[in-house]
C-alpha cells in the first residue's frame, strides 16, 4: 500500500529527521518527501500501518499532515 500525506514541512533537514524518526518506529516502510510539490507531500509506503498513526508522529513533531484520499496499490 502507498499512502500519499499533504504536509507543511518545507526543508530538507527537518524532512531527513522525520523520516529517521518514523523509520526507528516503523523500519519496514519507504518514506519519501516532495518538498518541491506546493503540498510538501510525503510518500509512505510498506504494509500494516495506519494514516492516523503516521499524522499523530508529526503533530507531535509540531507539523500538519493530511492524509490526501489517494490509495496506491
Amino acid at each position: 500500500m502507498i499512502k500519499v500525506f499533504k504536509t507543511d514541512v518545507v526543508y530538507t533537514e527537518k524532512a531527513k529527521h522525520i523520516v529517521h524518526d518514523l523509520l526507528q518506529k516503523y523500519p519496514y516502510l519507504c518514506i519519501n518527501f516532495d518538498l518541491e510539490d506546493a503540498d510538501k507531500i510525503m510518500r509512505i509506503e510498506g504494509t500494516s500501518f495506519k494514516a492516523a498513526d503516521i499524522i499523530h508522529c508529526l503533530k507531535e513533531q509540531g507539523h500538519c499532515c493530511v492524509d490526501l484520499p489517494i490509495d496506491l496499490e
